[in-house]
This record gives C-alpha cells, structure tokens and sequence, in this order.
C-alpha cells in the first residue's frame, strides 16, 4: 500500500454523507449548517474589504464543529430554545422561561 492512497483512505473515513431522508441537508460535500457563517462572513468581508474577518467565519465553522460532534443530533437548537432565542411553531410547546410548574 502506497502512502498516498493510506493518506486518501484515512480521509475518506471523516466524511460523512447523507444516508437518510432526515438527515441535515448538504451543499456537494459541506452540510449547510458549516457553510452558512463562511458565506455570510465572506460577503460581509468582500462588502468592507477585510478579508481576516474571512477567517472569523471558518474559526466559528471549526469551532462549531467541536460543539457538534461531542453531542446529539439537534442540540444546538434545543439549547437555543431552552435560552429563548429559538422560538418552536408547535401550539402545545411550553414557554421555555418557565422553569418550575405547578399543579
């Protein structure tokens, strides 16, 4: 075995592709979630020619990814939710700033 084609089949092994209908949608290779602050952070730095804050996007994708792996799936929006910054359409979800309730 060359070292090339160990160093090509230990990358393909981080990849992951959609298996299921649910699972998060992806842009070729890239899940959205991981390419909106990189687009969103590159226009803003074409807009006001600073191309470092380029570098803030990817730095919030790397670091958004760590969060990510370590813990399920649709975390981040529960805890947006439980910090009441996401609100959910659901008619019977409570009000996430009620902690305690009684009978």
């Amino acid at each position: 075995m060359t070292a090339s084609f160990a160093r090509t089949a230990a990358m393909a092994d981080l990849l992951e592709f959609p298996r299921y209908v649910d699972d998060p949608p992806t842009l070729l290779l890239w899940r959205i979630d991981d390419l909106i602050p990189v687009v969103v952070f590159g226009s803003i730095a074409i807009l006001i020619d600073q191309p470092l804050l380029f570098l803030v996007g990817i730095l919030l994708v790397r670091l958004y990814g760590r969060f990510r792996e370590g813990r399920a799936d649709g975390y981040a929006l529960h805890a947006l939710y439980w910090a009441g910054l996401w609100r959910l359409r659901a008619r019977t979800t409570p009000n996430p700033f009620i902690r305690t309730w009684l009978p």
